[in-house]
Parts: structure tokens; C-alpha cells; sequence
């Protein structure tokens, strides 16, 4: 795939998480940051791009007339699908832009459809998934007796199970990656005695530098510009080098994520925003090398995972 492919992609990408216009500044800020990192590792001016997005200055019509190839579209829309749900379901605007979307991409695959309905279906069981209930976390009557062990032990599962997400074959199983650390933040914060509803638990991710659009736009984006898409049998797929860095990235992320909520609740949400961002930040790094020992079980993970156990796994069941 050539860099004017690339870039019309992600520019497609950046349109979607722009579509309903609800983004607040701090979310795009990760968006901005993120352009800027993924324009440094394509030698594309993602900066400008993103800006050229944010005022409205790009064309969609002539941006889908730059992708040529069948593979090339159908990534390029479930991109946008998953970009469009981060939030767990598509405003009217969003939705309004993905029928315009496939319409300019000329998409009327049986793929294209039963991808959308499985990625649809995904973020709405994610949303009803945990419980929204509190407009604040409450505190804790008495600080109860954790075990540490425990938590630590969920959270590398949590970890596992999402770098095994990335190395199946299906793009819309990504999209159960942020439901499942929404779920997993939940439920650290329930054995410290908080009860969480979504909007607190989103709200400590964007915290945190984690925000849902922009994790989707990262995990799609790296995956695009590293030229971790190669040709497989005539098709787009991953190469072995694709899946090893989602796999890392997630599985890093959601450890990372993991042990700065465990610090949070454990020391009574006391800690900053920027001692949050600082933790996240630290966290990740060794978290990357940790992906390395436990890559055996992330691949032994993926084999056995289907579309009904992902679904299982979103619902909580």
C-alpha cells in the first residue's frame, strides 16, 4: 500500500472521530498526538492533516476516489465503523456518515454489511454491559480487605486476552478491546469498595491518556502506517510483524491501565492527573517487555477464542 493510500485511510479514520462533533478538548488532544506520532513514523504530515480534518478543509468525496482497491476501501470503512462505536453506539451524525462513507466507497459486499452488524452488535452489549447508576463513585463505608494477589492476577488475564484480540483474523474483534478494560476498571474499583458507573470509568481513562476514539485510531492507525497490513492471497491481512505489535500494544495498555486503577482506588482516588498520566506512562514501558514472556499464552488465548465467547466476555457472562 502506498503512502497517498495510507494517508487517505487514516485521513478517512480522523473524519469518522470527528463525525458527531462531540469530542471534547482533551480527547482531541490524544487525537492530535496521536496524528503527530503516526506522521512521524509514515513520513505523512499527519499534523497538518489533523487539522485539516478539525476545520473541515478535507473533501470526503475526493479522499475515497484515492483508494483504488477493494481491500483497500473495506479497511478503510471498518476503520471508521469501530471509530464510530468507541463510545458503545453511532449518534445520528455518525451514522449519517458511514451510509455517505460506503456509499462514496462503493461498498455493497455481503463483508461489508456482516462486518458492521458485528461491530454494532459488540459496542451496544458493551454499553449496557456496566451498570450506569451513580453520577459519582461512592465512597467506600469502610475501606475493605483486598487481595492483591487477586488483582494482579485479573489483570494480566485482562491483558492476555486483550493482545489476543488483536492476532485474530476478524478486524471487529478489536472493537471489544476498550469494553473490556472499561470492565475490567470496573471491577478494580468494586473489590475497593467503589461502585463505578461508565462516565466515571471513561472519564479515568481519558485521565489516564487512554481516550476510546483515540486507542481505536491507534490501534488501526499503528497497524496501517508501520506497513503492518501486507498483501495475503490477493487480500489485505496482517503479517506476522502487524499482529506482534497490536498484540503489544494492547496487551500493554491494558496492563498498564490495570495497575495505575489498582493505585487509584486502593489509595482513595487521591492521586492528580498528572500523576495518573505519569503512572500510565511508567507503567507501559515494562509492560511491553512483559508482553515477551507471556506471548505463549496470548497465542494459546487466541486459538481458542470465537465470536460467541468475545460477545460472553463483553457481556460479562
Amino acid at each position: 500500500m502506498q503512502a497517498e493510500q495510507q494517508q487517505a485511510i487514516l485521513t478517512i479514520a480522523l473524519l469518522a472521530a470527528f463525525a458527531d462533533g462531540h469530542n471534547d478538548e482533551r480527547e482531541r488532544e490524544h487525537i492530535r498526538g496521536l496524528a503527530q506520532s503516526l506522521g512521524q513514523d509514515s513520513g505523512i504530515d499527519l499534523s497538518r492533516l489533523y487539522q485539516d480534518v478539525l476545520f473541515k478543509r478535507i473533501d470526503l468525496a475526493s479522499v475515497c476516489r484515492q483508494l483504488s482497491s477493494e481491500a483497500e476501501r473495506q479497511f478503510a470503512y471498518e476503520m471508521a465503523v469501530c471509530v464510530c462505536d468507541a463510545d458503545g453506539s453511532t449518534s445520528a451524525a455518525e451514522q449519517q456518515f458511514l451510509a455517505d462513507l460506503k456509499t462514496r466507497l462503493a461498498l455493497n459486499n455481503p463483508t461489508t454489511t456482516l462486518f458492521q452488524q458485528e461491530a454494532d452488535t459488540l459496542a451496544a452489549a458493551a454499553q449496557s454491559s456496566v451498570p450506569v447508576f451513580n453520577p459519582q463513585p461512592s465512597e467506600p463505608a469502610a475501606r475493605p480487605t483486598v487481595d492483591q494477589a487477586a488483582i494482579d492476577s485479573s489483570i494480566l488475564k485482562s491483558a492476555i486476552l486483550n493482545g489476543a484480540l488483536e492476532i485474530l483474523p476478524q478486524t471487529w474483534a478489536s472493537v471489544a478491546i476498550i469494553p473490556l478494560q472499561i470492565k475490567m476498571v470496573y471491577n478494580i474499583g468494586q473489590r475497593y469498595g467503589y461502585e463505578l458507573d461508565q462516565g466515571h470509568i471513561r472519564e479515568f481513562l481519558s485521565t489516564v491518556g487512554v481516550g476510546l476514539t483515540s486507542q481505536y485510531l491507534e490501534q488501526f492507525g499503528r497497524k496501517l502506517v508501520g506497513g503492518l497490513f501486507g498483501k495475503v492471497g490477493g487480500k489485505w491481512g496482517k503479517t506476522l510483524g502487524g499482529a506482534a505489535t497490536g498484540m503489544a500494544f494492547s496487551f500493554a495498555s491494558t496492563y498498564a491501565l490495570g495497575q495505575v486503577a489498582k493505585r487509584y482506588y486502593a489509595g482513595g482516588r487521591q492521586m492528580s492527573a498528572a500523576l495518573l498520566q505519569q503512572s500510565f506512562t511508567e507503567t507501559l514501558a515494562p509492560a511491553k517487555d512483559l508482553q515477551t514472556k507471556y506471548l505463549p499464552e496470548i497465542q494459546q488465548r487466541a486459538s481458542t477464542l470465537n465470536a460467541t465467547e468475545i460477545m460472553a466476555l463483553v457481556k460479562g457472562k
